[in-house]
Order: structure tokens, then sequence, then C-alpha cells
């Protein structure tokens, strides 16, 4: 269970300051359908942190227990560092042709791979007894955000503080991490 309310406000903290809400609002102006579009954010972060239990399960079964919590430590301090960071628009994918469901999943997916939360995940679900849990709730808090940006829409989006967003998100992840890595090499 602590990777599933974890893994919730983790997966909601890294999608308020990532693109993939920006791309999600994006994409429900343009083919003006905010159900396919929550949907498709449901399916793409779904796959992707199945991706990261995946992993984490595999690379953590090779770990102490004091080795995965500092897996998890390095995850969120490196998901800190990079949040703070300005980022560009999402490309809209004008060009795709390939209609508003495949193009937004696919967008979506690709847009989810390799993020920050996808290897908080991973350390998540390698600590855990429930591992799943950890996807399920990282689903459920960057489910939360998307559904926000697409009831919202791209100009609603940008006008939120989301530097303000992404310079809290950063601090929250790296002050964890800090704590997370002290108390796994028995410093705290």
């Amino acid at each position: 269970m602590d990777a599933l309310m974890a893994a919730i406000v983790l997966g909601a903290i890294c999608q308020v300051s990532d693109k993939t809400p920006w791309l999600a609002a994006i994409f429900a102006d343009r083919f003006r359908s905010p159900a396919l579009v929550v949907l498709a954010a449901v399916l793409a972060l779904t796959f992707n942190y199945a991706i990261g239990v995946a992993a984490g399960l595999a690379v953590t079964a090779l770990l102490t227990p004091e080795a995965r919590l500092l897996l998890l430590a390095l995850a969120l301090v490196l998901a800190g560092a990079g949040t703070g960071f300005r980022f560009k628009r999402p490309d809209a994918l004008e060009g795709w042709r390939t209609g508003a469901a495949f193009t937004s999943i696919a967008g979506l997916a690709i847009m989810a791979f390799g993020d920050r939360m996808q290897f908080i995940v991973a350390a998540l679900a390698g600590r855990s007894t429930l591992p799943w849990a950890a996807m399920v709730g990282a689903v459920i808090g960057g489910a939360a955000v998307n559904v926000v940006a697409v009831a919202l829409g791209q100009a609603a989006w940008l006008r939120l503080p989301l530097k303000a967003l992404r310079v809290a998100a950063a601090a929250i992840l790296l002050i964890a991490g800090v704590v997370i890595g002290l108390n796994a090499l028995r410093l705290v």
C-alpha cells in the first residue's frame, strides 16, 4: 500500500511539472474529444509505468534493501534536478495523419517514455511487496493532472503558474531524495 500512495503523490508532482499534460491539452483542443485524450493519457501512462515496474523488478532483485532505498533516493534526486529546467512547447504532431485516437495514444506514450516518473516507479516497485501498486498509483496521480489539463485546454493550462509549480516540484523531489538517501546510508 505504501507504493500505491507514494506513487499517487509522486505521479501528480512529476506530471504537473512535465510536458505530457501540456500535450494532452493541445490534443483536447485539436481533436475536440476530451474523453478520448484522457483515455489515451491513461493508456500511455499505464504502458510506460508497466515498463518501469518490469525494469524495477529485474534490477532490484540483485540489490540489498539499503541499495533499493538508495536507488529510490537517486531516482527522486535526479527527478528533482530535471524538474526545474524550462522546457519548450511539445510538438503537436500536426503532420501525423493517423487520426485522433492513434495520434493521442502514440504521442502521449512517446512523451511519457523515459520520463522521471518511470524511473521512480521502477524504484518504488523494487521496494514493494505489491510492485504493480506503484504503476497503478503513478497512473492515478498522472491521470489526475492530465484530466485537469484536458479540461482546461492549452490556453488555460499555460495561464497556471507552471514555473512556480516546477520549482516547488523540484524542491519536494530533491528534499525527499536527500532525506531518503541519508536514511539509506544510515546517516539520519
